[in-house]
């Protein structure tokens, strides 16, 4: 049952991951090539556009995260895994807990400044976002980083019991 219920977040979170990554990587890019042709062709800029690709930078880094942990391509110094092989299957298990605590202060953290932004009612210079809504990404990003860390520690086990079985 708990198995069903990791396969139905995973899809529903990958669809969403996909998704989002690729809507707001190409409206930023539109918004950015109309701005280019604006600009340089008939002399006018758009001043929202350069706000757009920055919060859709915040966005896809955020997302981004989610994703490389699912695929499991985070940012790893494994040196000392290469020269003492036995330290891999640890040292991976340590990462993978670090990154749960990173999560959780992430959700922790965010929330409690997404609060402020609420509290502040601050908006956006140009286009006029409420900052609660970016902030929120936080908050929201921990939680899937979180899912998605337990979902890689799941198969890491599952992975190394099906290794003791086979020896």
């Amino acid at each position: 049952m708990l198995l069903k219920v990791s396969d139905f977040l995973d899809k529903v979170l990958g669809f969403i991951e996909e998704w989002v990554l690729f809507i707001s990587t190409m409206a930023a890019l539109i918004s950015l090539f109309v701005n280019v042709v604006l600009r340089y062709g008939f002399n006018y800029s758009l001043a929202w556009s350069e706000e757009l690709v920055r919060e859709v930078i915040i966005l896809t880094t955020f997302i981004g995260c989610s994703a490389a942990i699912k695929a499991r391509s985070m940012i790893k110094i494994d040196a000392l895994a290469q020269i003492v092989p036995a330290l891999k299957t640890p040292l991976t298990f340590f990462s993978n807990i670090v990154t749960l605590i990173f999560a959780a202060m992430m959700t922790y953290y965010g929330w409690k400044m997404a609060l402020l932004q609420t509290a502040t009612h601050q908006k956006t210079i140009i286009m006029e976002i409420p900052l609660e809504w970016l902030y929120a990404i936080l908050p929201i990003m921990g939680v899937m980083m979180f899912f998605r860390t337990l979902q890689v520690i799941y198969l890491d086990i599952q992975e190394l019991r099906a290794g003791t079985e086979a020896a």
